[in-house]
């Protein structure tokens, strides 16, 4: 009798301990924080998904092979797939990333995407009220974008890399945004070409049938300058006005060369580099 019962003891321990063991998984993974979960059981993989413990990175799953993290599942706007990557790199044992995130956003028609992206640039860090201040961003900034299946191609030239970096993040927290492919240039830090693109602002948009495109900071005549060669970007009313801000940048001292890639107003654009 004491056999039997010590031995419905044990069993019964035994079932006890067995059923509390298999709840701690499930216990571990309820407490867990909501985000990327490792694809493998190793210290890098954990180290990587500890870096993307965040609600945004819950569909994104990750493994590491040699020291090289491979990001898989989804995540709703592009830039959650790039900060993904950049967080991963600094993960401990990992020294290289391949970003195979898919953004799962809204599926928007590419010419809507590229209205809405185009509209946001002209009015990013509007804020100067003198428009000629060599800081306002929309006078000496000519940027665009090209947009096909999803995949923004950003392009042109920046005065600074501040305003290169405030594009790319307006593009990529748009929804619809599928993948980001920067191609801004920053023009060149020079004294000389602050000087040369004051000049140009003011001959521009200091002419009498020109000073009009002041009226909407989002709307200017833009400046690129880079060694002393000057570019002229954006939309005019009509090809008069397009020959004299030609002829009026043409005028300031130190100018080497103009070129005019500025569009007319309901005819075909020149240039595909226009903003």
């Amino acid at each position: 009798m004491i056999g039997t019962t010590r031995t419905t003891h044990a069993a019964l321990f035994a079932a006890l301990l067995t059923g509390a063991l298999l709840s701690l998984p499930q216990n571990a993974r309820a407490a867990r924080p909501a985000g990327a979960i490792a694809a493998q059981d190793s210290p890098a993989a954990d180290n990587a998904a500890a870096r993307l413990n965040k609600s945004q990175f819950k569909d994104v799953k990750v493994s590491v092979d040699n020291g090289i993290a491979t990001l898989t599942g989804s995540v709703s706007l592009y830039e959650y797939k790039a900060d993904a990557g950049k967080r991963i790199l600094k993960a401990k044992g990992v020294d290289g990333v391949r970003n195979m995130i898919e953004v799962a956003g809204p599926t928007i028609p590419d010419a809507e995407l590229e209205a809405t992206l185009r509209d946001r640039l002209q009015y990013d860090r509007i804020g100067d009220v003198n428009i000629l201040n060599v800081s306002n961003p929309n006078v000496f900034d000519a940027i665009g974008v090209i947009v096909h299946d999803g995949v923004v191609t950003v392009g042109g030239h920046a005065r600074t890399d501040r305003d290169k970096d405030s594009a790319l993040a307006i593009v990529a927290t748009c929804p619809g945004v599928k993948d980001v492919i920067g191609e801004i240039e920053v023009d060149p830090t020079s004294l000389v070409d602050d000087q040369i693109r004051m000049q140009v602002a003011h001959a521009i948009y200091g002419f009498p049938s020109l000073n009009h495109y002041a009226m909407d900071p989002a709307m200017p005549i833009r400046i690129s300058v880079q060694n002393g060669n000057v570019e002229l970007y954006g939309t005019v009313n009509s090809p008069t006005d397009k020959q004299v801000a030609f002829m009026q940048a043409n005028r300031v001292p130190g100018v080497f060369s103009v070129k005019n890639y500025l569009n007319v107003a309901n005819q075909p654009a020149e240039s595909p580099k226009q903003p």
